[in-house]
């Protein structure tokens, strides 16, 4: 189908006309995944909120700006995405899907994001990247089974204390905000696996040798003036990177540390693994 007849069938509210957007899809997948990305959609066709079983549903590069209520009957979506549409605020029904794990909200016009995001206990992968975002919501704090949290491409020139209470975080992306500092509550996370602030405003990096979990930090692109000191096998990317983190003397000889892990990469596309 046509991406044009897609964009003027999206206004029309007939049942024939969002049939023919949904392609005959008239029983839920037997893979329990509905993938809408990409039709020009300006309302979510109400037919999709009958597949009471789907786990996956991807609504990505559309005309969204707000979702029906008839949502909250998919209970066992697990995966949701949203990005690359036209949210300037987060629909309340999204909180009442209780088993989402993955929440893709990238690309929008958001803000804010509201409290009762904190219903969403079993979330474990929040991307909020490139959206209108001039600090990090507190509610991001209090969803205690995040492991993967994507906020680069906002506005954000801080974080709040509270987010060390993540102890299940694990990556955090930061990439292209308005950071002056190193954020000072990331070195109170010792669980931290990967820290991207690539892109901002950095002007000088404190020692990350104390954070035991620390696998890779990102911090190409900012007007620093040292490298972040690290401890073995932690792999930097960003100016003096090529250098040895921690040198180590041995009866008067510097022994370079060899860096055996193979960086981890920024995302650059969504996974199901995350």
């Amino acid at each position: 189908m046509g991406n044009s007849l897609k964009a003027i069938l999206a206004f029309v509210p007939s049942n024939k006309c969002q049939k023919y957007l949904l392609e005959d899809l008239e029983e839920m997948p037997v893979d329990k995944m509905v993938d809408l990305s990409g039709r020009q959609m300006r309302r979510l066709p109400l037919h999709i909120c009958s597949f009471r079983e789907l786990v996956k549903l991807y609504l990505s590069d559309n005309n969204l700006n707000h979702l029906p209520p008839e949502l909250e009957q998919l209970q066992n979506l697990q995966i949701l995405a949203l990005d690359f549409n036209n949210f300037k605020a987060l629909p309340l029904v999204v909180c009442t899907l209780k088993q989402l794990c993955i929440l893709y909200l990238g690309n929008n016009k958001l803000c804010s994001l509201p409290l009762e995001l904190r219903l969403l206990q079993n979330l474990k992968t929040l991307w909020i990247e490139s959206n209108c975002l001039q600090y990090l919501p507190e509610v991001v704090c209090e969803l205690s089974l995040l492991k993967t949290l994507h906020a680069g491409s906002n506005a954000l020139r801080t974080l709040p204390a509270q987010l060390q209470c993540l102890q299940e975080l694990r990556t955090i992306w930061l990439s292209g905000n308005l950071l002056s500092e190193f954020p000072p509550v990331l070195l109170d996370m010792p669980f931290l696996e990967v820290i991207d602030v690539d892109r901002n405003s950095i002007q000088f990096f404190p020692s990350l040798a104390h954070l035991p979990g620390l696998k890779l930090v990102i911090y190409d692109h900012n007007p620093c003036r040292n490298a972040p000191k690290v401890a073995k096998g932690v792999r930097r990317v960003g100016r003096w990177s090529e250098e040895t983190p921690e040198p180590r003397k041995r009866s008067g000889a510097v022994i370079d540390i060899t860096l055996d892990e193979k960086p981890l990469l920024p995302p650059a596309a969504k996974t199901e693994s995350e």
